[in-house]
C-alpha cells in the first residue's frame, strides 16, 4: 500500500495550456453543486485528499472510467519528435524565477539530448514507483510469469507481432489453462486493465492529445503510456535495417544464422551476406552484452553500444539516441556516422534491447515533468552542474539562451512554453517510421550513375523489394520511398540524353523502369486515356496468354483428342487446337477463338500516346510482342471469320476504334496492327484488307504541323518533332512502320490500277518523310522490274510519281541523299520512256536545282547509254537534245556561275545555242562570275578551238584577281601563267594588252619574274595555235611591253624584301638570302641592273644595320 505521504507527493498536478497567470478550471461533482476551482485550490485539495491506492475498488473504478473514455475516443493522428509544453507556476524569488529557469533549461536539453545520454543521477530526480499488483485481472493466453517479457511460455521467441509485458511486480498467476487455448499445466500471466488501456492509447494517440483531453493524468497512467509507446515488434526494426534477401524472416533466427538455409556453398555465402546486415550485427551486439547505460526519458531512448575490437580496428563506443511515438521510431542518431538508407547495427541493438529487456530499462517521465517538481535552488543547481559537465561543448549555447531569455523582446519569450524532445508527439505531427530521405536519394543517384549493371542493378532491385515490403505492411514510407526513387529516375541525365537523341534506353535500364512502373501502378490509379496494349499491367497480353494456355495441347492430350481433330479437319497447328465441346463457352467458340478476338480488340482500341520515351517505347514493344504471338497461330475458317468480323467492327466502331473514321490527333497509330491484319485478310477478303490498311495509314500528329517543303529529318534526330508538346520520341519507328504498311500494299496491288492509285494517293497524303517516300519509290521500282519480262508500267508510273514528290519535297532543303535521288529519278524515267524524260526536263525548275538539271539530268539524258537503252531514232534523239539545250540555257541564265560550262557543253552541236550560251557567259563575267569559273571556261574555249574567246575570258578573269606579295602558292598562279602564255602565243599586241592587267592584279615578285622569263625565252606568236606566227625576233626587256613588266617585277622584289625584313626571325635568314639571289637575277635582266642591285643592297645594310648577323650574311653573299 502506498503511504499518504507518497501518494500526496506523487499526485500529478493539472496541466496549463494558457499563460501561467491564467487559471485552469474543471467541473467537480454532479450537475447540482458544480463548482469551479483554481489550479492552486485543486492542488491543496489533492494534498489533503490524495487519490486512493490502485489496489482498492475505488481506484479501479476511477482508472477504468478514465482509460475506457480514452479508448472510446481513439483516433489515428500524426506524430512528432518534440513539441512545446506549457510551464507551471511556482513560488520563487523575483528576478530569476523557477519559470525562468525552466524556460532556459528545456531548450538547452533539446540541444543536447541527441549528443549525451540523460543520466538519472545527474540531470533528473526520480519520483514515484511502479503500480502495485491489481486484484481484477484480464487474462491473455500464452504468457507465463516465468517467461521474459515478449516471450511465450515454453521458450518460443516472439520476434514479430505485439510483445506485451505487464508490470514487473505482478505476482498473481492462474494455474489452470483456458480450454482449447493452451495445453494443461501451462501458466497464464494476466494483464492489468491499466496496461491494456495504456497499450491501446500508446498505439493511437499522440501524447499531447491525451494531455489536452484530460486535465489530470495520474503518474502511473503516464508511465504505462510512455512504456507502451515504444515499438513492440522486431519485424519493423528488421525491415528498416536490412534488405530483403529472399530467405526466411531474419527475426526468426537469432544469433546471426539464417534460419532454414540449407548447408552448402550457396547457403554459406548467403549466411555470410546476411551476417553483414545491420539487423544481424545488431543481434550479435545485443547477445554479446555490448549495450549499456540504457535510459528512457519519456519518448526518448538513449544508450551506448560498444563495437568490439577487430583485427584492424580498435574498440569504439557509440552513443545512440532514439525518439519514438505511437509504437514507431521517429528519429535515430548514432555517433558512428553511418551514411546509409537503413538503421545501423547500434540502433538495432539498442532497439532490440528495449523490446526484449523492457524491465531492465530505467523509465522516467518526460524531462519537463521532472523540472516542474524542482524549486528555484534545485533548478539553478541542476543547470550549473549540467553546464559544468559539458562546458566546453555547450557553454556558448547556454550563454546565448540565457541572453535571449533575459531579453523581453526576444523571440524565445514570445512563445509560451518550451520544447521538450522527450514529451512525445504533437497532434499535428505525422506518425511514421524514421526514413532518411536524403540517403535514399543519394543511394539511388549513385546506383543510376553506375549504369544499372550487375551490383548497382541488384541494389536497385533490392530497393524495389523494400518498397514492396513496406507497401505490403501498409507502411506510409513505402509510397514516400517510391516517390523518392521515381524522382531520381526522372532526374537521371541519361534519360534526358536519350530523350533528346530519340534513342532507345538499354535493356538493363528498361528492366529497372519496368519494376518501377509496376510499383507505381500499385499506388496510383489508372486513367481512362490509357490503352490496354502498352499498359504497365498488360491486361490484353495476360488475358491472351491465359486463354492460349487453356487450349495448348501437349503430346499426351493431343493423342486423346486425335479422333476429334480428324473430324474437325480445321486446325492444322499441333500447338493450338480447338478444344472439345465440353470446353466451348458458347456454340462455335473456343478458348483459341476468344484469345484471338481479345487480341484483335485490344490491338484495334483507340488509345492516346502516353508521355515520355519509356512509356512510348513500351506501347510499341507490347504491340509487336502480341502480334508475334498471334503470328504463331495458323488461321482456319473459324479464325478468318473472326478477323473479318473484327475488321468490319473496327472500321465502323466510332471513337472506340483506332480504325474509325474520326480519331484523336494524338491517337496511337495502327500501322503495325493494320499490316498484320492486311496480310491475314488479303487471301480471303482483299477488298476488306485494303480498306482497313488504307484507313490505318493516317498519322494525324504530323498533318497539322507538316511544312510545305520536306518534312524529313536527319537520321539522328528523326524521332523529334519540333515545337510540339508532348513529344513523340518513337516517331521514327512509327514512320518506319507506316512505310512498311504502304510497301506491303504496293506489292499486293501490283497489276491492279485502281488499287495502285488509291495506295499512291494515301502515300502522298499521309507520309511526310521524304526518305520514306523515296524508299517506297525504290520498292515500287524493284517490284515493277522484278521479272525478266516487260516491267509493270503502272507500277513504274507510281514509282515515278513518288520520285517526283521526293524531288519537290527536298528541292529547297539540304539532304545528303539528294544526288542519289536525282540519279535514281532519271533512271526511273528512262525505264518508262522518252515521254517521261522529256517531261522532267520541261518541268525541271519544280524538281531540280540548275546545277542538278545540267550536270546530272540533261547530261544523263544526252549520253550514249540512254540512247542505246531506249533504242531512239533520230527524231527522238533530236527531241530530247532540243529539250536538253533549252534546259541548259535556262539554267545558265538562272545560275551562270555553276551552269555556264555545262550549257556550253550541251550546246556544242547547235551553233545558235552555243553562241547564246557564250553570250550569257560574257554578260555574267563582269558581275557574278569568279576568276576561277572564267579561267575554267576560257581553258574550255581554247580546247574547243576558240583561242580568241579564251583570251577574252582570261583577261576578264585576271581583272577579278588580286595576288599579294606573299601569295606565292596561290591556286590561280597557274591560270595567270597560262593566260600570259596564251596571249604571248597570239602575238605582241595581245601580250601588250594583258601585261598591264597582270601588273595591276599580281603583286607577287616570284610570279612576275616567272612570267617575265617565259615571255623572253620565245618569240611572240612562235608557239601560237594553228601555226600562226607574228615575228621571228625575241622581245627586248628594255622596250614595251616587257619593260613595264620588268620594272614591276623589280619593284615587287624591293617591296617584298622590306616586308619580310620587318618581322624576320633568325631561322629564316638562309631563306631570305636565297630570295635576294633570285631578285639579283631579275635585276640583272636590265641593262643597268647590276648598279641598281648594288644600290639596293647598300640601302639594306644602312637601314637594317641593327640586324648584324643578317647583314653579315648579306655581305658574305653580295659584297
Amino acid at each position: 500500500m502506498m503511504s499518504e505521504r507518497g501518494a500526496s507527493s506523487h499526485a500529478p498536478p493539472s496541466y496549463q495550456h494558457e499563460r501561467c497567470s491564467q487559471t485552469c478550471t474543471r467541473d467537480v461533482g454532479g450537475k447540482e453543486g458544480n463548482r469551479h476551482i483554481s489550479t492552486g485550490s485543486l492542488r491543496q485539495e489533492l494534498a489533503h485528499h490524495p487519490p486512493p491506492t490502485l489496489g482498492s475498488s475505488f481506484s479501479w473504478a476511477v482508472l477504468f472510467t478514465f482509460m475506457a473514455s480514452i479508448c472510446i475516443r481513439l483516433r489515428p493522428p500524426p506524430w512528432a519528435s518534440s513539441r512545446y509544453r506549457p510551464l507551471r507556476p511556482c513560488k520563487g524569488r523575483r528576478g530569476v524565477t523557477q519559470e525562468w529557469l525552466a524556460a532556459f533549461l528545456v531548450p538547452f536539453i533539446r540541444y543536447t539530448h541527441f549528443r549525451y545520454p540523460l543520466r538519472s543521477g545527474v540531470i533528473m530526480a526520480e519520483r514515484g514507483q511502479l503500480p502495485f499488483p491489481v486484484k481484477r485481472l484480464c487474462c491473455r493466453p500464452g504468457y507465463g510469469s516465468a517467461s521474459r517479457p515478449g516471450q511465450r511460455a515454453g521458450g518460443t521467441s516472439l520476434s514479430s507481432g505485439v510483445l506485451c509485458a505487464g508490470p514487473s511486480s505482478a505476482t498473481a498467476t492462474v494455474a489452470a489453462a483456458a480450454p482449447g487455448l493452451l495445453p494443461l499445466g501451462k501458466i497464464q500471466s494476466p494483464e492489468s486493465l491499466l496496461d491494456i488501456a495504456a497499450r491501446k492509447v500508446a498505439e493511437k494517440w499522440p501524447f499531447q492529445q491525451v494531455e489536452e483531453r484530460f486535465e489530470r493524468i495520474p503518474e502511473p497512467v503516464q508511465r504505462r503510456i510512455v512504456y507502451w509507446s515504444f515499438p513492440r515488434s522486431e519485424k519493423e526494426i528488421c525491415m528498416y535495417s536490412s534488405f530483403n534477401t529472399g530467405t526466411e524472416d531474419l527475426t526468426t533466427a537469432p544469433g546471426g544464422a539464417a534460419g532454414g538455409t540449407a548447408p552448402g556453398g550457396g547457403a554459406d555465402t548467403a549466411a555470410v551476406d546476411e551476417n553483414r546486415l545491420p539487423f544481424r550485427r545488431g543481434i550479435v551486439l545485443l547477445d554479446g552484452g555490448y549495450v549499456d547505460d540504457v535510459l528512457q526519458v519519456g519518448f526518448h531512448l538513449s544508450g551506448t553500444v560498444t563495437d568490439p575490437a577487430m583485427q584492424s580496428e580498435p574498440e569504439t563506443v557509440c552513443n545512440v539516441a532514439i525518439s519514438f511515438d505511437r509504437c514507431k521510431i521517429t528519429s535515430v542518431t548514432c555517433s558512428c556516422g553511418n551514411k546509409d538508407i537503413f538503421y545501423c547495427a547500434h540502433v538495432v541493438a539498442l532497439s532490440l534491447y528495449r523490446i526484449r529487456k523492457p524491465d531492465q530499462v530505467k523509465l522516467h517521465l518526460p524531462i519537463s515533468e521532472t523540472l516542474f517538481q524542482m524549486n528555484r535552488d534545485q533548478l539553478q543547481k541542476f543547470v550549473q552542474y549540467l553546464i559544468t559537465v559539458h562546458h566546453t561543448e555547450v557553454l556558448p549555447t547556454a550563454q546565448k539562451l540565457a541572453d535571449e531569455i533575459l531579453s523581453q523582446n526576444s523571440e524565445i519569450n514570445q512563445v509560451h512554453g518550451a520544447p521538450d524532445p522527450t514529451a512525445g508527439a504533437s497532434i499535428d505531427d505525422e506518425n511514421c517510421w524514421h526514413l532518411d530521405e536524403e540517403q535514399v536519394q543519394e543511394q539511388v543517384k549513385l546506383f543510376l550513375s553506375q549504369g544499372g549493371y550487375h551490383g548497382s542493378g541488384k541494389q536497385l532491385n533490392l530497393l524495389f523489394a523494400k518498397v514492396r515490403e513496406m507497401l505490403k505492411m501498409r507502411d506510409s514510407n513505402g509510397a514516400r520511398m517510391l516517390t523518392l526513387i521515381t524522382e531520381q529516375f526522372m532526374a537521371d541525365p541519361r534519360l534526358s540524353l536519350w530523350t533528346q537523341q530519340g534513342t532507345a534506353m538499354t535493356d538493363k535500364y528498361r528492366q529497372l523502369w519496368d519494376e518501377l512502373e509496376l510499383l507505381q501502378i500499385g499506388v496510383t490509379s489508372i486513367t481512362n486515356l490509357e490503352g490496354w496494349v502498352g499498359h504497365p499491367l498488360d491486361p490484353i497480353g495476360t488475358l491472351f496468354s491465359s486463354l492460349i494456355e487453356a487450349c495448348r495441347i501437349d503430346d499426351e492430350s493431343f493423342h486423346g483428342f486425335s479422333d476429334f481433330t480428324e473430324n474437325m479437319g480445321q486446325c492444322k497447328s499441333l500447338e493450338y487446337q480447338q478444344l472439345p465441346e465440353h470446353k466451348f463457352l458458347e456454340e462455335g467458340e473456343s478458348y483459341l477463338t476468344l484469345a484471338v478476338e481479345v487480341a484483335l480488340i485490344g490491338l484495334g482500341q483507340q488509345r492516346i500516346m502516353p508521355d515520355g520515351l519509356y512509356a512510348q517505347e513500351k506501347v510499341c514493344r507490347n504491340e509487336e510482342q502480341l502480334i508475334s504471338k498471334l503470328q504463331e497461330i495458323e488461321l482456319d475458317d473459324t479464325l478468318v471469320k473472326i478477323f473479318r468480323k473484327q475488321a468490319v467492327f473496327l472500321l465502323e466502331a466510332g471513337p472506340y476504334s483506332g480504325l474509325g473514321e474520326v480519331i484523336h490527333q494524338d491517337s496511337v497509330p495502327m500501322h503495325t496492327f493494320a499490316k498484320y491484319l492486311f496480310t491475314c485478310l488479303l487471301p480471303h477478303d482483299a477488298e476488306l484488307a485494303f480498306k482497313s490498311a488504307l484507313r490505318a495509314m493516317r498519322l494525324l500528329v504530323l498533318e497539322s504541323m507538316a511544312p510545305l517543303g520536306d518534312t524529313s529529318r536527319p537520321h539522328h534526330i528523326a524521332s523529334v518533332v519540333p515545337n510540339r508538346y508532348p513529344r513523340w520520341f518513337t516517331l521514327s519507328h512509327i514512320e518506319s512502320q507506316q512505310c512498311e504498311l504502304a510497301s506491303t500494299m504496293l506489292t499486293a496491288a501490283k497489276g491492279d490500277v485502281q488499287r495502285l492509285e488509291k495506295v499512291l494517293e494515301s502515300i502522298q497524303k499521309n507520309i511526310h518523310s521524304s526518305s520514306h517516300i523515296f524508299k517506297l519509290a525504290q520498292d515500287a521500282f524493284k517490284i515493277a522490274t522484278l521479272m525478266d519480262n516487260l516491267p509493270d508500267i503502272t507500277l513504274l508510273k507510281v514509282s515515278l510519281e513518288l520520285g517526283l514528290q521526293v524531288m519537290r519535297m527536298t528541292l529547297s532543303t539540304l539532304n545528303w541523299r539528294r544526288r542519289e535521288m536525282v540519279r535514281w529519278l532519271v533512271t526511273c524515267a528512262t525505264e518508262i520512256g522518252v515521254y517521261a524524260l522529256d517531261s522532267i526536263m520541261q518541268n525541271w525548275f519544280t524538281l531540280f536545282t540548275p546545277t542538278e538539271a545540267t550536270s546530272i539530268v540533261a547530261t544523263t539524258v544526252m549520253s550514249n547509254s540512254t540512247i542505246v537503252h531506249l533504242h531512239l531514232d533520230c527524231h527522238q534523239q533530236e527531241k530530247l537534245a532540243s529539250s536538253a539545250r533549252t534546259l541548259a540555257l535556262q539554267c545558265a541564265m538562272k545560275d551562270p556561275q555553276n551552269c555556264a560550262l555545262s550549257a556550253l557543253t550541251l550546246c556544242e552541236k547547235d551553233h545558235i545555242a552555243f553562241e547564246t550560251a557564250y553570250q550569257i557567259v560574257l554578260n555574267a563575267a563582269t558581275t557574278s562570275m569568279s576568276y576561277s569559273q572564267l579561267f575554267t571556261i576560257a581553258r574550255y574555249m581554247e580546247h574547243r578551238g576558240y583561242p580568241m574567246r579564251a583570251y577574252k575570258l582570261a583577261t576578264l578573269a585576271i581583272t577579278h584577281l588580286n595576288l599579294s606579295y606573299n601569295q606565292d602558292t596561290h591556286p590561280a598562279i597557274n591560270d595567270v601563267l597560262w593566260a600570259c602564255v596564251l596571249s604571248h602565243s597570239l602575238g605582241k599586241n595581245e601580250l601588250a594588252a594583258i601585261i598591264p592587267l597582270v601588273i595591276k592584279s599580281v603583286k607577287c615578285a616570284t610570279v612576275l619574274s616567272d612570267i617575265l622569263r617565259r615571255c623572253t625565252l620565245t618569240t611572240p606568236g612562235m608557239v601560237g595555235l594553228h601555226g600562226r606566227r607574228n615575228s621571228g625576233k625575241f622581245m627586248s626587256v628594255d622596250k614595251a611591253p616587257l619593260r613595264q613588266l620588268l620594272d614591276a617585277t623589280i619593284g615587287a622584289y624591293i617591296n617584298t624584301t622590306h616586308s619580310r625584313l620587318t618581322h624576320i626571325s633568325p631561322r629564316h635568314y638562309s631563306e631570305f638570302i636565297e630570295f635576294l639571289s633570285k631578285a639579283r637575277e631579275t635585276f640583272l635582266m636590265a641593262h643597268d641592273g647590276h648598279m641598281q642591285f648594288t644600290q639596293f643592297i647598300d640601302n639594306l645594310k644602312q637601314i637594317y644595320k641593327g640586324k648584324k648577323k643578317l647583314m653579315m650574311l648579306v655581305r658574305e653573299r653580295f659584297g
